[in-house]
């Protein structure tokens, strides 16, 4: 049977959906992080290969490959972008192929017109269009240089007030909860997990603030309010860029990582350059 995958790769997973002609999804896998910038090339596109496997594993029906089109996180660099492209020609030989980064498949899915995007994962970015069409971005540079705001930088923020603020009842709660949740002792296993490998340790200790804030610690809900603000001045950059005035136009949070962060982003989000927008 004929069919076109979809990849859908960041920081934390990898999805690739298998759809027949008609857009009727057939088959779905899901497999480990694919953003080369975090974890390197080989190991990206090896998770490629596990989640496309997962995928057809899951169903008996023989499939034809006529075109392939992957969002993978970290394919903005042209080197990265490429060798991707290669690898996925390389192994659908006779399909159409296009490799394009995560933020470029949600977009299109916006109504027409202005309109804006707040990405919020491992990483976080935000893409915009403006109204001549053209595409606009904040954000999305890898832990070194943005992501402020993603789960990676709650969690590396709570482990740090955890221990900073160590004696208060707020942080030596949340401090237990987090070793608890890693399966590690002390804060020392913890910086040479992370030495190894931050984002097994960071985006990891990011539900545990978020069932802490709702449980009133409140130290995780100074850090949830702290992200939300980090991720609207991301919007508010945007906006800026692109010039959209006092217009109102819509905004999206595709898969947020919570609902409370959301709850906290939506307020602030309101007044972006001037411009109203609008959750969806």
């Amino acid at each position: 049977m004929k069919c076109v995958l979809g990849f859908d790769g960041g920081g934390t997973k990898t999805e690739c959906v298998v759809l027949n002609e008609s857009g009727t999804i057939l088959a779905r896998g899901r497999g480990p992080a694919s953003n080369p910038t975090r974890i390197g090339v080989p190991a990206a596109l090896s998770a490629l290969t596990e989640t496309f496997n997962a995928a057809v594993s899951s169903t008996r029906i023989s499939f034809e490959v006529i075109a392939v089109c992957a969002g993978l996180a970290g394919t903005g660099r042209p080197e990265n972008h490429d060798q991707a492209l290669h690898f996925l020609k390389n192994k659908f030989p006779d399909a159409i192929v296009d490799v394009r980064t995560d933020l470029d498949l949600v977009l299109p899915a916006m109504p027409e017109g202005p309109a804006m995007v707040l990405v919020c994962g491992t990483g976080s970015a935000a893409i915009g269009r403006d109204a001549a069409g053209a595409s606009k971005r904040e954000g999305g540079l890898g832990p070194e240089n943005s992501d402020q705001g993603s789960t990676y930088d709650i969690g590396r923020a709570a482990i740090l007030a955890s221990r900073s603020e160590a004696g208060s009842a707020p942080a030596e709660e949340l401090s237990r909860q987090i070793l608890r949740h890693l399966g590690l002792s002390n804060w020392a296993e913890v910086d040479c997990k992370s030495a190894a490998n931050a984002d097994s340790v960071y985006p990891r200790a990011f539900p545990v603030v978020v069932a802490a804030a709702d449980a009133n610690n409140p130290l995780a809900q100074s850090l949830l309010l702290a992200a939300a603000e980090k991720l609207a001045s991301l919007a508010h950059r945007l906006a800026q860029s692109m010039n959209v005035g006092q217009r109102e136009i819509p905004v999206a949070w595709p898969a947020a990582p919570s609902a409370a962060l959301v709850f906290s982003i939506r307020p602030l989000t309101t007044n972006c350059a001037g411009s109203c927008l609008t959750a969806s």
